[in-house]
């Protein structure tokens, strides 16, 4: 029950999960948010991104950090939904306080047929 109410849990670190179709609601609401992709270059430029996100590599993430706005929610997204996981906990241990991992990742915002570039 605690998962469903507050996302997994993973090293101590609550992740909240949100799902494609609500990250679509969100950027369709025009309320500020911030996309981070933590994949590798060459997988956001060949695999397809969701229009707007900021690259920012899942290993460079933590040296970074500070080039993020802590006043804008944050979605992370990657393949698959762990590094972005990992990306949230990272952000959360530095003091981020509304960030989101994208369930399933680029993964599922295809099998949702939303748009991608």
């Amino acid at each position: 029950m605690f998962r469903s109410l507050f996302g997994q849990v993973m090293g101590g670190t609550a992740v909240k999960n949100i799902t494609p179709n609500e990250v679509q609601e969100l950027i369709k609401s025009k309320k500020p948010v911030l996309l981070l992709d933590v994949r590798q270059p060459e997988e956001f430029a060949h695999d397809g991104h969701i229009k707007g996100a900021r690259l920012m590599p899942l290993s460079s993430l933590r040296d970074r950090a500070s080039e993020l706005p802590k006043d804008t929610p944050i979605v992370c997204v990657c393949r698959s939904g762990a590094r972005s996981r990992t990306a949230c906990e990272q952000l959360t241990r530095q003091g981020f306080e509304d960030v989101s991992n994208l369930s399933g990742g680029m993964i599922a915002w295809k099998r949702a047929r939303l748009p991608f570039m």
